[in-house]
Formats: structure tokens, sequence, C-alpha cells
């Protein structure tokens, strides 16, 4: 049964570093500019799946979000196009930070059950040389 909540716990924090990987990556590039005729920095989504073998999760993959991203009027901007405008991606700072809150608090709450977990074991095993 420990070994168990260690090893789902694991698997959840994997999940989390992934999307907390992800979301640096998305608030890294926010204002990461591209010429009209390329594709915008698209956001990294995680996404995540019950693990068909094992209790816990695995990453599936990584999606990416909309390349069109949004248009902005920088005519001064060197990648600016004959109109004046540049790519930007489509990403909200507001809702990436909210996403952090919640990727790292649950990175939290996965270590904080292997620690549990580990503690429950070795209090077992004092019991046992008892």
């Amino acid at each position: 049964m420990t070994f168990d909540a260690i090893g789902i716990a694991g698997t959840g924090l994997t999940v989390h570093r992934k999307w907390l990987d992800a979301l640096s990556d998305n608030i890294a590039n926010i204002n990461t500019a591209t010429p009209t005729e390329g594709a915008a920095f698209q956001e990294r989504y995680v996404a995540v799946q019950n693990s068909p073998d094992s209790p816990g999760v695995y990453v599936a993959g990584i999606e990416l979000g909309d390349p069109e991203g949004r248009m902005v009027y920088e005519p001064d901007h060197p990648l600016a196009d004959e109109e004046g405008y540049v790519r930007y991606p489509d990403i909200d700072l507001g809702d990436q930070m909210s996403q952090l809150i919640l990727a790292q608090r649950g990175y939290e709450a996965n270590a904080a059950v292997v620690d549990r977990a580990k503690t429950t074991y070795e209090a077992a095993l004092q019991i046992g040389r008892s």
C-alpha cells in the first residue's frame, strides 16, 4: 500500500513538473513577436491520461495552441509588415499565472504524499526491528 502511494504520487510529480515546464515556456514567450507571414508562438498544453497498466497518470503529449496568435499594430517594430503589423501569441498572462499556482500546489501536494509515505514506511521498518 505504501509503495502504491509513492508510485502514484511520483506519477503526479512528473505530470505537474511537465505542466510547470509548459507554463514557463508560455510565460517566457508571451511577448515573442513574429512576422505576419509566420506562425505565432503556440501555447503549450499538457495532455494527461490515466495509466492503463498501473495506478497513476502519465503525460500523453504536449498539445499546441492557435498558431494564428493576435495581430498588433507596431509600425516601428523591425518585424512589422508593410501595413505595420506583427504577430504575437494569444496567451493570457493572468490565466498562465493562475495555472502556475495550481501546478505548483499540485506538485507540492504530491511531494508531501511521497514524504508522508516514506515516513510511514520508515516507522513500519522501525516497528519490525523492535
